[in-house]
C-alpha cells in the first residue's frame, strides 16, 4: 500500500474510533451565530418542500460570514447539488457526517483534515435557497441507526439516521 494511503485510513480510523473514548464538545458551525439564529421547530419540520420533511437546522447569518467545523474531522464530500447548492460534509468523531449546505463558496478540499474551528466555506443562498434569506442548512447523520428515535411522524422512521443539530450546539454542548 502506498504510504499517503496508509497514513490516511490510520487518520480515518483514530478520527472514528477516538470519538468513542473522548467526550468531544461541538461548536456552532456559524461565526457569531446564537440559538436564535435558528428556529428551534425547524428539525424535522413537516411539510418541507421536494425533501418532504426538513432534516436540519437552518442557521441565519449574513451573507459570507464564515462555516467552521464543529468538530475535527475529514472533508469527504464538497461540491454542488440541486437542492443544497455548494455542500460540504465532514466525517467527525462517532461516524458522524456533518452536512453544510447553501454555502456561497467553499474553502476545503476533498480529503483534508480539518480542526474543530477551521474555515470550509461561507454562508450564502445557493442550491434551492436562491432569493431566500442567507442561511446554512445543517445536518447530522449517523449511519449507525439509533431504533430508540422511530417515530410515527412522517418519515419517522428516518429518524433513526439524523441527529437534532440544535441540541447538539447550544451552548457547545459535550457531543
Amino acid at each position: 500500500m502506498k504510504l499517503r494511503l496508509k497514513i490516511a485510513i490510520y487518520i480515518i480510523l483514530f478520527i472514528l474510533f477516538s470519538g468513542c473514548a473522548i467526550p468531544h464538545k461541538m461548536m456552532n458551525p456559524v461565526k457569531g451565530a446564537t440559538s436564535k439564529s435558528w428556529n428551534s421547530k425547524s428539525y424535522w419540520y413537516y411539510p418541507w418542500g421536494k425533501s418532504v420533511t426538513h432534516k436540519g437546522i437552518d442557521i441565519f447569518a449574513k451573507k459570507g460570514t464564515p462555516v467552521v467545523s464543529p468538530q475535527d474531522g475529514i472533508i469527504v464530500q464538497n461540491g454542488e447539488n440541486e437542492r443544497g447548492g455548494k455542500v460540504v460534509m465532514v466525517l467527525a468523531p462517532l461516524l458522524r457526517l456533518h452536512y453544510f449546505a447553501h454555502l456561497d463558496s467553499i474553502q476545503s478540499g476533498l480529503g483534508l483534515f480539518i480542526s474543530k474551528g477551521d474555515t470550509i466555506g461561507f454562508v450564502g443562498r445557493s442550491g434551492n435557497a436562491k432569493g431566500k434569506p442567507a442561511h446554512l442548512h445543517y445536518h447530522i447523520i449517523t449511519p449507525i441507526p439509533y431504533p430508540w428515535r422511530w417515530s410515527s411522524e412522517v418519515q419517522g422512521w428516518k429518524k433513526m439516521f439524523f441527529l437534532n443539530p440544535a441540541e447538539k450546539i447550544q451552548n457547545e454542548s459535550i457531543f
